[in-house]
């Protein structure tokens, strides 16, 4: 990374690393040249400590109509796999440290962090699907009340309505929070390193019915819960001590950024997308003096506010267009159920505007689901990758 990038750095990783710790007199004199005489790795590291902040700045800048959107989800994977690809050119450019103590224990943290994250991939992966399956719910509903592109005009009748109800009646049940169900929605063992290739039930309508829809999770077991896996990937995740700063050559601090970077990336994916045991009550616990600290710590606390609204509470994910689905299904569903027949001119407009909102919620969701899909699917591989190139170096 060029010096000339951030010329204007005013708290270089070295003073950083001084306002944090609390080293003797000595150490902090040490610490004047973290890096042995090397101004390019030391600039290396102070340039990767701002791309942070920067990226994450970024992403708090957005405002709440945005926050946890499904653009803004897929922006926050770039930043991480962006993140990741910067952390893995520093320990690369750093190889002779890496074999070293107390540099081999801190890898080896990350690794098992790393790992961890691997399970939340998985069942956010479960949780995309289980989204699709309400997307088939509103197909029936917008076929039945002509909201989809291959309905002609017509007039609406009770045989329509009542599909309707039942496919918006399904969705509502589907859609409940996983804690007030008291349903697992993981039993079959799968991970995006291997394909399903049973086809079978797909084929029979049985097993296209709702029951089979809150049970198409084939990465985690059933006693799985992300709180207990985001716990898990937090544990022990602490700043670096004044001495594996200095005799890691400073290396120590970004091994600390990525490991923070990582827990609130999948503690976000978690709060946003469906998820067996969702929990939110993750402590982090980041010195502010971090130039990347703020943007990270306000998200943390507008993503737990958000969680915290009156119509969130239960919710079963605090992804936008979650909520808009069910916002818009609600109303119809209240509508439809108001509805007499013969249905006067004024009440099917009403209905044929709510299904037009319906729809822009569910074309919106279909555009940006599978892109999403694909940067978990990417996380994943990424992840797997690093950590295969890390023990090929051993």
């Amino acid at each position: 990374m060029p010096s000339t990038e951030y010329q204007g750095i005013s708290a270089p990783l070295t003073n950083l690393g001084r306002s944090l710790l609390p080293l003797r007199r000595d150490q902090v004199h040490s610490m004047e040249s973290p890096i042995g005489g090397s101004p390019s790795n030391e600039v290396e590291l102070e340039s990767f400590q701002r791309q942070v902040a920067d990226r994450f700045h970024d992403l708090a800048s957005v405002p709440s109509d945005e926050l946890l959107s499904l653009p803004w989800v897929r922006k926050l994977l770039d930043v991480f796999l962006c993140c990741q690809e910067e952390f893995r050119v520093i320990l690369f450019n750093n190889k002779s440290q890496v074999k070293k103590p107390p540099m081999d224990r801190l890898i080896a943290d990350y690794n098992e962090r790393t790992v961890k994250a691997l399970d939340v991939c998985n069942a956010i992966r479960d949780g995309i699907e289980q989204i699709r399956q309400w997307q088939k719910l509103i197909e029936i509903v917008l076929c039945a009340l002509g909201g989809d592109s291959n309905s002609s005009q017509r007039s609406l009748g009770e045989g329509q309505f009542r599909r309707a109800r039942k496919a918006l009646i399904d969705l509502a049940i589907a859609m409940l929070d996983e804690k007030d169900s008291g349903q697992a929605v993981a039993h079959r063992n799968r991970s995006f390193g291997r394909h399903n290739n049973s086809s079978s039930h797909s084929r029979d309508p049985h097993h296209r019915s709702l029951g089979h829809f809150r049970s198409l999770s084939w990465s985690v077991s059933r006693t799985w819960s992300a709180a207990r896996q985001l716990q898990a990937i937090g544990n022990n995740l602490a700043v670096p001590r004044g001495n594996e700063v200095l005799a890691t050559n400073g290396l120590a601090m970004p091994i600390y950024t990525m490991g923070s970077v990582l827990l609130f990336v999948m503690w976000a994916l978690v709060a946003a997308i469906p998820c067996q045991d969702r929990g939110l009550q993750v402590h982090f616990n980041v010195p502010r003096q971090f130039p990347w600290a703020a943007p990270i710590l306000s998200l943390h606390e507008r993503i737990l506010e958000e969680s915290k609204k009156r119509d969130r509470k239960n919710a079963c994910g605090l992804l936008r267009e979650i909520y808009q689905m069910e916002k818009c299904s609600r109303l119809l569903g209240e509508l439809a159920d108001s509805v007499q027949f013969p249905l006067s001119e004024e009440k099917e407009k009403e209905v044929i505007q709510r299904v037009k909102e319906l729809k822009l919620v569910s074309d919106a969701m279909k555009e940006d689901l599978e892109p999403l899909e694909k940067q978990v699917r990417e996380v994943f591989h990424r992840i797997v990758r690093s950590r295969t190139e890390g023990l090929d170096s051993l």
